[in-house]
């Protein structure tokens, strides 16, 4: 509480006051970019120092790019790799507290850490029965720090939103009950063992995705009991490929398996950092001949860790589908209005220049690669952000608490598959996924003969036109069509923006594909109808 007091008193003297004083207030605001940094350093040197929730908190907020300016979330993103070990001694003695007879059990124990992790640590060890398996071993005294820091972070909360530019930008107790909620599920280890058998039911069927086995008659409320499934991590790209496996085929079947989980299931593994997947060959390895002739080695997708997991409820279900029908219909007005009614804009905000903004980046993202969502051109990143220079300013963007671990899963993810395969193109496969949603929602939403053929009318002469005369047209159209004569962005605001544009390419891939799927199916059903008859 005082490292938090001290922060906030720096924020009201230094910003506040000082700011406003003539002269002093732009030496400071170019200074602030400097001091969030050192802000964000010292509170990672106490989360390490303190370990559990404060660790916790770190990586949680290096997520809230929509709240936090870049320096401060840029900082915490390397908490996850400073976290302290158990003690082999502190480790032996929970273990032998929650199995009185441990040897009866277990034949020989590792104390010397797999993986730490901010609420609990990973160990080998082997069943009497000889199978290698992987403890999951909760910190010592872990649920009273829960408990003492939550206690403080909720009586810092009511001082941290009185700075007004956080307190327009997030409604921080309600952050910090989010944050809570899913940390005591983290803890939960009876609901992780149901979530890895939930998983485990979910890919049954898909002989590619591996979940391991949890043996749920030694698990107990403080330690997880896991078959050892060691593998290389999905980063570790040159032993993939060592192995003889296409690194294409393992980033298109990631980003597969998560959108069966997000569309399909509604139920996703929200930590999908590099050490809870695992790649591994299936089969004999190739031999040098094989390799030479270009074979590639058939391989299993293994996720472990199903602490945190996400689940995405009916209404927000309901609102993804009315931005489905938007984009069919390449309207962004729907689609800016199904966003608003999800919480994704601050009260108050311009949605008639967001609607504006929306209809420009659905021109332009479009059947992108990873690596060109990821890395925007600077130049064409300063023509939109010219253009829209007062609401990238102004920023009205918040992400939905609903959102918030969704968002942090898909960041890591679309990292995983660059790492990769930089070229990999997501569009096929949220092509595939959005048109089965189009036609499970097409009873609720039934089109007459004449109004599809109407649309097949508006979009066929743009379907062959070049890329830059679509976007002259459609400007002059929307009445977007202008002079810039502003001055240029500077750089430092260059990089905000393409930071900020790069927060809201996640949310706008899924429906622009589907947009592109939906019209190519569009043209497939009006040519059948010529030959048979349009079903619709």
């Amino acid at each position: 509480m005082r490292f938090f007091a001290a922060i906030i008193i720096q924020l009201a003297f230094v910003d506040i006051t000082l700011g406003r004083i003539p002269f002093v207030g732009h030496a400071i605001r170019r200074s602030r970019p400097r001091r969030f940094r050192q802000m964000a350093r010292n509170f990672r040197y106490l989360a390490i120092e303190m370990g559990g929730v404060l660790i916790k908190l770190g990586q949680f907020l290096s997520a809230r790019v929509d709240v936090l300016p870049p320096e401060i979330t840029q900082e915490l993103q390397g908490l996850q790799d400073e976290v302290p070990a158990i003690s082999a001694a502190d480790l032996e003695t929970i273990l032998r507290r929650e199995y009185p007879d441990l040897t009866t059990h277990f034949a020989h124990v590792e104390f010397e850490p797999l993986a730490a992790a901010s609420l609990g640590q990973t160990v080998r060890a082997t069943l009497t029965t000889g199978q290698a398996v992987v403890l999951k071993v909760q910190r010592p005294n872990i649920a009273t720090i829960v408990h003492t820091d939550l206690a403080a972070l909720r009586a810092i909360a009511p001082w941290v939103m009185r700075y007004r530019p956080i307190r327009r930008r997030a409604d921080i107790p309600a952050l910090l009950e989010e944050f809570a909620r899913t940390l005591w599920e983290e803890l939960d280890y009876e609901a992780e063992v149901f979530h890895a058998q939930k998983f485990a039911k979910m890919f049954a069927h898909e002989p590619r995705v591996y979940i391991p086995k949890v043996y749920e008659e030694l698990c107990t409320p403080r330690v997880v009991v896991l078959e050892n499934v060691e593998n290389p991590k999905i980063n570790e790209v040159e032993k993939i490929k060592a192995a003889g496996i296409d690194t294409h085929a393992v980033a298109e079947l990631l980003i597969e398996v998560y959108l069966y989980q997000l569309f399909k299931q509604g139920f996703f593994h929200a930590d999908p950092h590099p050490g809870n997947i695992f790649i591994r060959p299936v089969g004999q390895p190739l031999d040098e001949e094989e390799l030479a002739e270009g074979r590639v080695r058939p391989f299993q997708i293994i996720f472990i860790d199903f602490g945190m997991v996400g689940r995405i409820p009916d209404d927000l279900r309901t609102n993804l589908s009315q931005v489905l029908i938007g984009v069919v219909q390449n309207d962004a007005r729907a689609v800016i209005n199904a966003y608003d009614r999800m919480g994704f804009f601050l009260p108050g905000s311009d949605l008639e220049r967001i609607i504006q903004a929306q209809a420009v980046l659905m021109e332009r993202l479009e059947g992108r690669n990873l690596r060109e969502l990821s890395n925007p051109d600077p130049a064409e990143i300063q023509q939109i952000g010219q253009e829209f220079r007062d609401i990238l300013f102004d920023f009205p963007f918040q992400i939905p608490q609903d959102f918030i671990y969704l968002g942090r899963a898909l960041g890591i993810l679309s990292g995983i598959a660059s790492a990769l395969y930089p070229e990999v193109n997501p569009w096929y496969q949220i092509e595939r996924y959005g048109l089965e949603m189009f036609n499970a929602q097409r009873p609720q939403f039934e089109l007459s003969r004449e109004s599809l053929l109407r649309l097949v009318d508006t979009v066929r002469p743009y379907l062959g036109m070049p890329a830059q005369l679509q976007r002259v047209l459609r400007a002059a159209e929307n009445g977007r069509l202008r002079v810039q004569t502003s001055n240029p962005i500077s750089e430092r605001r260059l990089e905000r923006i393409e930071r900020r544009l790069t927060v809201q390419n996640w949310l706008l891939v899924g429906g622009m594909a589907v947009l592109s799927a939906v019209l190519l199916h569009l043209r497939k059903e009006e040519e059948g109808s010529k030959r048979g008859g349009l079903r619709c």
